[in-house]
């Protein structure tokens, strides 16, 4: 088992009282696996989704992730996480702009130590990416700038991909397309894929389906 998520609980301060957003959270995720996160907007997705990815700590509960209790990791441990076994796609992106598409790219496998010219250069070739590798991400359109979010996380071979609405903001052919280029190449890494999405299009292409009512799985 891959990623293991037990009776995980999150609140945050509220005006009166504290807002509890995850009241007992379980859910599993084997290696290879694609898995869809849905549920009503404020359900806790996203939170959910920190969580795993230990950008923030549960109040109480276990995230255990390829052996490690994310919950009991230091911050620097956490941040090691990500940089060896996590990847995480955002909804907004989150390039460099000063960094170039082909920078980007292998900003994380860099900082991983998994830097690989080829890998990196093939990510840019399947992702329709190979002719703008000296652009910078001001001069891309929002569907090629994704695309080169999903190469960044791909490129460093993670165990896990956490994506976060990552065709959110895309038509629905450029949301197609993206979405087909990320599946093949998760499957050709092996990575597990969790992804949050209001989309029952993107859900329906996932293996599992889990979905967050009550700030529990329904």
């Amino acid at each position: 088992m891959l990623l293991a998520v037990t009776d995980l609980h999150k609140s945050f301060p509220g005006a009166d009282a504290p807002v509890r957003v995850l009241r007992g959270v379980s859910l599993q995720l084997e290696a290879g696996q694609t898995m869809a996160l849905t549920g009503e907007s404020g359900s806790g997705k996203s939170t959910l989704l920190h969580l795993i990815g230990g950008l923030d700590r549960p109040d109480a509960g276990q995230i255990v992730l390829d052996g490690l209790h994310v919950e009991t990791l230091s911050d620097r441990g956490r941040a090691a996480l990500r940089r060896d076994r996590v990847g995480v796609v955002f909804q907004q992106f989150n390039l460099i702009p000063s960094h170039s598409v082909g920078a980007n790219i292998a900003f994380q496998a860099r900082l991983a130590g998994r830097h690989d010219a080829d890998w990196c250069a093939a990510l840019a070739r399947r992702l329709g990416l190979e002719a703008h590798l000296a652009a910078y991400p001001e001069q891309l359109s929002g569907g090629q700038q994704q695309r080169v979010a999903i190469a960044r996380t791909l490129a460093a071979r993670p165990a896990l991909v956490l994506a976060d609405e990552p065709t959110g903001n895309l038509d629905e052919t450029t949301a197609e397309a993206v979405l087909d280029a990320m599946l093949s190449l998760v499957t050709e890494t092996g990575a597990a894929l969790l992804v949050v999405t209001h989309s029952a299009q993107v859900a329906g292409r996932m293996q599992r389906r889990a979905v967050l009512r009550g700030g529990v799985i329904a």
